[in-house]
């Protein structure tokens, strides 16, 4: 007699690999996938889930997110549960909650975090440390983290515009080294922020060097998005080329009108790089807008020193009128008042006008938008978050068809009651890709779709037991609705959980039952030293020279 913990019968498989839907069964014992075919009528389990009618997959992976600093907050992670996400992959952009210098110094903007559910801030130094403290939450979720450049460059250097020595570069690439021993699965960097962004490209070739010595996957969110984004690529794949790290651009787009259709360009790069040899992949959400830092439209040297520096040049007539002038240069290219909405920011003079954009309250004040946008940095203590409408559909989808593309949130751990008006990306990035990409525009078709969740980002990162749905493989499971999976977050409205998944199982253990949670918490941080190496290769498996090989079944 076959026994199983959990069995899930009924439902249609697509199983990660891009290869075809089935009709298939599976079976769970422990945190394991042990069963996957037609179960005899004599199989039993302790819990059977009819997924009749049902689309069963792997959990979904987000190759991008920044929950690290809000999961502790919200354990449950209703807005990645909801859309079948089971992993998420933090320290994304150059910023994670640690190295920490024990002097408490770190770069890092955390407008959005709230501290943990204790309220202790971020009471560790290390990768060890945060692990922890993730892991006290019993958060519903897997984690899996990078360490960012940004925090690095913070420990050892603080937040000064200028180049690394020698020694700091050897400190920075000894907090990395040991944050790969503690199990990270990669290093990231964000050169548009502070205090990345003062690193010239040898910096980060110096990291990127010990990065691939120690294993890891290098994400970059690019120094430019918009008029320079063609050269950024370069950069990045210069990087890639001197240091041989395999490389992972982050949320390709072109920023303002000016600059859309250059992501096919970039894409046309990013090809060449791949035939010459070279492991370079790129990941996108599905929306026309962005969501970042309002600082980071401001000018290197305005950043110099952190943001109480900035506070305070903020503070003197002529040097704030000198940032002025500079944010007013990019307007209509990468700086667009009309399109800047405020997402989120600490108490103060402009807590009323979140979900306002900077054109209505440039018009409100009598100020022009460059001049409000630094008093609302003035008031707000540099911490201002916005929404930024200036991609076009048209390059979103030219991204997601390519076959190297992985979906991304770029999210933070929300729920629905938390206030604020975030991107809607936070709550239905996975979903609308099913909903609006797959099932009604059929840009791609469901298998596509899945193992863009799934298998490749798994591979990307180097989960060898995750993301394709296989006997011996980790049973992390979403099962949907393909008829009624959908996005419900909208920009004018996006305190919305997604709709349609109907079971989600986490190392084995189902955390949401026919739409309701269950009292489950398995969610683990998961660690690269735990996790036998994926197979990896340019040579992909038939697509096109992208990602890696997800056919072989282990």
């Amino acid at each position: 007699m076959t026994s199983f913990d959990l069995l899930i019968t009924g439902g249609t498989v697509v199983d990660g690999t891009g290869g075809p839907a089935r009709r298939a069964d599976v079976g769970i014992r422990g945190d394991r996938i042990v069963f996957l075919g037609e179960a005899p009528p004599s199989a039993t389990a302790q819990e059977v889930l009819d997924c009749t009618g049902q689309i069963v997959t792997p959990g979904f992976i987000d190759l991008h997110s920044h929950a690290d600093f809000t999961l502790r907050d919200t354990p449950t992670a209703d807005a990645c549960v909801r859309q079948g996400v089971t992993t998420v992959v933090t320290g994304n952009c150059g910023s994670s909650p640690f190295p920490v210098n024990p002097d408490g110094r770190h770069g890092t903007d955390t407008t959005l975090a709230q501290g943990g559910s204790d309220g202790d801030g971020m009471p560790w130094e290390d990768f060890d440390g945060f692990a922890r403290a993730v892991e006290k939450a019993e958060p519903c979720i897997n984690l899996a983290g990078l360490v960012g450049h940004g925090a690095l460059r913070a420990a050892a250097i603080g937040n000064e515009l200028r180049p690394a020595t020698a020694e700091e570069t050897a400190t920075m690439r000894r907090l990395l080294a040991k944050a790969a021993e503690q199990g990270v699965f990669g290093l990231s960097t964000g050169l548009i922020y502070a205090p990345g962004s003062f690193a010239d490209t040898d910096e980060v070739v110096a990291l990127a060097t010990e990065a691939r010595r120690a294993g890891l996957l290098y994400s970059t969110h690019m120094r430019d998005e918009g008029d320079h984004l063609i050269d950024a690529v370069t950069e990045a794949i210069e990087t890639a080329r001197r240091s041989g790290v395999r490389l992972q651009i982050s949320h390709l787009k072109a920023m303002g009108p000016a600059n859309h259709g250059k992501v096919r360009e970039a894409l046309a790069v990013i090809d060449s790089a791949v035939a010459e040899g070279l492991d370079v992949a790129c990941d996108v959400y599905p929306y026309a807008a962005s969501s970042t830092r309002l600082t980071s439209r401001l000018p290197d040297w305005a950043m110099d020193g952190g943001p109480d520096a900035l506070l305070t040049r903020l503070g003197d007539a002529e040097t704030r009128a000198a940032i002025a002038a500079e944010l007013r240069a990019k307007t209509g290219r990468t700086f667009l008042p009309e399109g800047t909405v405020i997402a989120a920011l600490p108490p103060g003079k402009y807590s009323d006008r979140v979900g306002s954009s900077l054109q209505d309250i440039a018009t409100a004040t009598g100020l022009d938008p460059a001049e409000a946008a630094l008093d609302m940095l003035h008031a707000h203590e540099a911490q201002v978050w916005i929404i930024n409408h200036a991609m076009a559909e048209a390059d979103v989808e030219a991204v997601l068809r390519h076959p190297g593309s992985a979906v991304v949130s770029d999210g933070w751990e929300l729920d629905t009651a938390g206030g604020g008006h975030p991107h809607p990306r936070h709550f239905g990035s996975f979903a609308r890709v099913l909903a609006e990409y797959t099932r009604t525009r059929q840009l791609l078709t469901l298998p596509e779709a899945v193992r863009k969740m799934s298998a490749l980002p798994a591979g990307r990162l180097g989960l060898a037991d995750r993301g394709i749905l296989a006997e011996r493989r980790v049973a992390d499971i979403t099962v949907f609705d393909p008829a009624t999976i959908a996005d419900t977050a909208r920009y004018e409205a996006p305190l919305s959980y997604a709709v349609g998944t109907r079971h989600v199982v986490v190392n084995g253990r189902c955390v949401l039952r026919d739409g309701a949670f269950t009292a489950n918490r398995p969610g683990k941080v998961l660690r690269r030293t735990d996790s036998a190496p994926a197979a990896v290769s340019s040579a992909g498996a038939g697509q096109g020279g992208w990602g890696s090989r997800v056919g072989a079944v282990g």
